[in-house]
């Protein structure tokens, strides 16, 4: 087989020679560079690689170019190449509107010209840019086929999971003729969707999510009865500590209730996360950390479900939904938090019926030329409404509060001003959903004049509050009145040690009041609420683990 190409575009014949020349010398040993003076000839060339059969790693586009700019250029060669990566090429007084464009186009990356040296800005970003095509790569994709009701509750939770947990699916609505033909050909019946027929021919009828799991290839069922670590939780938080945990060498297992990323990993795009100055999208983060996670031996189980944690000796044990248990010698707890509740007439009737909880991005074709309205004042609802603005006629953000400046970033608050379809309505609030099989329309209440007003809308979408859910810890692990669990120094309440401690010691700064048993990310009492934060909390976990197994 021809070599895998990496292809530049670049109108000045100096810059596209610099730049071939620079990714010849650095992967010219395992890919073959092509360079074209124009996106129309570009786009030639593709045409005739793709007759040929060859595969495109990836493309570097100036973005300034006449005729065809690179994010013209870009869009078209996706539709040739569709896992080719995508990069900008641009000059430092473009990089607002590149910046921005890659926020609507889902280019990977941009690069400053100049790159000297290319050790320090070229190379780091191709590396990427290749590493990421070898994980996903030209092959065909083998698809779940899923049929149900686009009304359906668990036929929305069924296309959530296999979204969040990066499963290629696709979906047929019950009364189109196709999922008819599949209905039969399956021995199915229609009263029971959701059908998921597996790539390899499996029926699996209203199947639970462990079932699922199986069924398309993720690990439910752990390798072992004893590991150094498990954590408890697939948040950037649990992440962190998985990668770190297994990258020290300890034999390290993650156990994650429902799709590794947490809130986070719904979110259409982070911003302000260090390194990532274009952005990056929850579930890009979220597959590059399980995908490092995985790289340096940690297990990944999803769709295990934990409801006890107790101590046995030294072993600390973690019991499943199944009854089934592994121990560990440490745990890290990062189960992060969940949307409260909508508390407004209808809603529990309607959710996943129109009403939504998180950036349900699955729902975002069926949001085109709608009226969607969106509940929260924080940065996930502010994501939120920049995502759906691309796909909805009107995206309507309902925020309890007097401003958006007490729980949202600056530069979010600065991007929604900008969008046409984005209209932000203060002190309200939701009073009433209401419709037949699905939501048909939102009564909203204006908190000064007491006023209520009813308009009608198919989508609903909630990112209010965050609640642990940490009921599951019985009496076991001290938690605050919120159910937010305590460590370290919260622990200590006029110098005592919590009721129970075993050790000569306070308990470490993470440290639980169950020793050995660390918290890290949203979960915890006093933390901050941000992806960095959580990572962070993550990391120091496993350095008190270290500690920790160092004195027993």
């Amino acid at each position: 087989m021809s070599m895998p190409i990496l292809m530049t575009v670049d109108d000045d014949p100096s810059v596209s020679r610099a730049v071939a020349r620079d990714l010849r010398r650095r992967y010219g040993n395992d890919y073959r560079v092509v360079r074209a003076d124009s996106g129309a000839d570009a786009l030639d060339a593709l045409r005739e690689i793709k007759l040929r059969g060859d595969a495109v790693a990836a493309i570097l586009a100036d973005y300034r170019m006449p005729n065809m700019n690179g994010i013209t250029f870009l869009e078209q060669a996706m539709d040739l190449f569709p896992h080719a990566r995508r990069a900008l090429l641009t000059a430092y007084a473009d990089t607002d509107a590149a910046i921005q464009a890659i926020n609507v186009v889902d280019v990977d990356h941009y690069l400053l010209k100049p790159w000297d040296p290319p050790e320090e800005k070229l190379y780091p970003v191709v590396d990427a840019l290749v590493e990421t095509w070898r994980a996903v790569g030209d092959r065909p994709v083998e698809e779940t086929k899923l049929i149900g009701h686009r009304w359906s509750r668990p036929s929305y939770e069924m296309r959530q999971f296999l979204a969040r947990n990066s499963v290629p699916y696709r979906w047929y609505s019950v009364d189109e003729p196709e999922a008819t033909r599949l209905l039969e050909a399956a021995g199915a019946a229609p009263d029971e969707i959701p059908v998921v027929i597996t790539p390899d021919g499996k029926t699996l009828r209203a199947p639970t999510g462990s079932e699922i799991a199986s069924a398309v290839g993720l690990s439910t069922e752990p390798a072992a009865e004893f590991y150094d670590l498990v954590v408890i939780g697939g948040g950037p938080a649990g992440l962190g500590s998985a990668v770190y945990g297994a990258s020290e060498g300890l034999h390290t297992v993650l156990v994650e209730k429902k799709a590794t990323g947490g809130q986070a990993g719904q979110s259409s795009r982070i911003e302000n996360y260090l390194g990532f100055p274009d952005g990056v999208s929850g579930a890009q983060l979220t597959d590059r950390a399980r995908r490092q996670a995985a790289k340096f031996g940690a297990e990944v189980l999803t769709a295990r479900d934990v409801v006890g944690l107790t101590a046995r000796g030294p072993a600390r044990v973690i019991t499943f939904g199944d009854g089934t248990e592994i121990a560990a010698r440490a745990v890290v707890l990062a189960t992060g938090v969940y949307y409260r509740a909508l508390e407004a007439e209808g809603a529990e009737r309607l959710t996943g019926q129109g009403v939504y909880y998180g950036s349900a991005s699955t729902e975002a074709p069926a949001c085109q030329d709608k009226d969607v309205y969106i509940v929260g004042g924080a940065n996930s609802a502010g994501q939120a409404a920049v995502f759906f603005s691309h796909h909805a006629r009107s995206v309507t953000l309902l925020v309890r509060g007097p401003s958006l400046e007490r729980s949202m970033s600056h530069y979010l608050i600065e991007q929604l001003r900008d969008i046409d379809n984005v209209h932000v309505r203060v002190r309200t609030t939701v009073e009433a959903v209401d419709g037949e099989e699905h939501l048909e329309r939102v009564t909203l209440r204006d908190a000064e004049t007491g006023k209520t007003e009813t308009l009608p809308t198919n989508h609903l979408f909630v990112f209010i509050g965050a609640a642990p859910r940490t009921e599951w810890l019985g009496d076991t692990i001290s938690r605050d009145s919120h159910g937010f669990v305590c460590t370290g120094p919260d622990l200590l309440r006029e110098g005592r040690r919590p009721p129970g401690w075993t050790l000569d010691r306070d308990p470490l700064y993470l440290e639980s009041s169950m020793p050995g048993v660390f918290v890290a990310g949203d979960v915890r009492s006093q933390s901050v609420k941000r992806v960095a934060s959580a990572v962070g909390e993550g990391a120091m976990a496993v350095a008190l683990v270290h500690r920790y197994l160092e004195e027993r």
